[in-house]
């Protein structure tokens, strides 16, 4: 398409199935062949190559051509198992004449698994399996086994860490606070995955979010969103959270207080609703006053019903949390509040499980707010509790509005007796 005189050939080519012979040389007389040809035109490219090409040519695109996608992973199962081996048995063989133990066929598939985020898909892009593989084989000599590929992985990490090793660092020295002890009001660590342009690694680092209750009327600002620091889905998020605290409040008149939610020390744009869940445990421990428990992370997005819904980059998110976590010492209470639609989703690092499996660190898979809440704050957020989150948001509602009664009966009674003066 780049070449407008050969493509106008090539269509009318296409559309008729007779090429229109040319000589080489216009002096010469030349016999032309005059045979028709069946050829087969694929062009493969993204959807917006394809968007353009509807575009520009909408009488081939509609009229002559077929459309078909192709995966880019697929999910095992009993029937496919058998020629995806296959498949990678003929990827290696073409890098190497070496056997292949089961644990570098158990580790490849844990490296797949984690590229696709989902235990039960792999990949499918051969340069992808390439890759790994050519770059595993550099340090064996007779069997490539599961170390080898976890060397490889391991030296792909440290070319690409300059930044998420920084990130780290900086919490680390104390320049970015994240606090994994103890219990503050309004205060929770969220998750984030942080994807830099041109940057091969995304990764996870752990976010501080605040929540402070004011005298108000009920809104809940957003300070990302209003220092236009936030993007369209981050906003959707809060304003579905936002919806959800007014429902199950069930107050027949405007919550008496303002809130405002802030990513602190966060300096670039947000966006993303799998922050929202953890907004929500802010906003509720600030209305309650109840503490939240500092060495537990949070992620997940919810609906307006407070079902908590899975989130991506979830298995960087964890690794973030964790590197924090084991460089201050792990405790045995730190861990992370995750949805349970996530677990499929799970690849960590050894070390990771390792600890997990030790009791060192853990994991809570949540359907809803009502099993979120109870594991930061320790109280259940509804029920026929004595002590419940609601029912210590409905005494503080109660009081201020006492107090709010009090203060405006003072000021009538200064203002009636400075008026009795005259």
């Amino acid at each position: 398409m780049q070449q407008p005189r050969v493509w106008v050939r090539l269509k009318q080519f296409l559309s008729t199935g007779n090429l229109a012979w040319q000589t080489a040389r216009p002096d010469q007389i030349t016999e032309l062949p005059d045979e028709s040809l069946d050829v087969r035109l694929v062009l493969v490219g993204d959807r917006q190559w394809l968007a353009d090409f509807e575009t520009n040519e909408p009488d081939l695109y509609d009229g002559l051509s077929a459309y078909a996608e192709y995966e880019q992973d697929i999910e095992l199962n009993a029937s496919n198992i058998t020629p995806y081996f296959s498949w990678l048995k003929g990827i290696v063989t073409t890098l190497t004449a070496l056997s292949v133990s089961d644990s570098a066929l158990v580790r490849l598939l844990q490296a797949g698994a984690r590229e696709s985020e989902d235990q039960l898909r792999m990949p499918l892009c051969p340069i992808w399996y390439h890759q790994l593989l050519a770059e595993s084989l550099m340090t064996v000599d007779e069997v490539l086994d599961g170390n080898a590929i976890d060397a490889a992985i391991t030296r792909r990490y440290q070319r690409a860490a300059y930044l998420p090793e920084r990130a780290i660092e900086d919490i680390h020295k104390g320049q970015v606070f994240i606090d994994t002890r103890g219990e503050h009001i309004g205060q929770i660590n969220g998750l984030t995955v942080i994807e830099v342009p041109g940057h091969p690694l995304s990764y996870g680092e752990p976010a501080r979010i605040s929540c402070v209750v004011h005298s108000g009327d009920g809104d809940i600002a957003d300070v990302e969103r209003k220092a236009e620091l936030a993007g369209n889905i981050h906003a959707k998020g809060m304003m579905i959270m936002q919806a959800f605290v007014s429902v199950a409040l069930n107050l027949d008149d405007p919550l008496p207080y303002s809130a405002s939610i802030v990513f602190e020390q966060s300096y670039s744009e947000v966006d993303g609703d799998s922050a929202s869940l953890a907004e929500l445990c802010a906003f509720v421990s600030a209305l309650s006053q109840q503490p939240i428990n500092q060495a537990i992370a949070i992620t997940g997005a919810v609906d307006q019903f407070g079902r908590v819904q899975a989130v991506g980059g979830i298995n960087e998110k964890i690794e973030g949390y964790y590197q924090v976590c084991a460089h201050r010492g792990l405790t045995g209470q730190q861990g992370v509040v995750l949805p349970k639609t996530n677990l499929s989703s799970l690849c960590l690092r050894n070390d990771v499980v390792e600890a997990i499996k030790a009791g060192q660190f853990h994991i809570w898979a949540v359907d809803d707010v009502e099993q979120a809440l109870p594991l930061v704050t320790g109280l259940p957020f509804s029920g026929e509790e004595d002590e419940t989150l609601l029912r210590k948001i409905s005494n503080r509602i109660n009081h201020f509005h006492t107090d709010e009664k009090q203060s405006c009966n003072s000021l009538f009674k200064r203002i009636k007796n400075w008026f009795g003066q005259y």
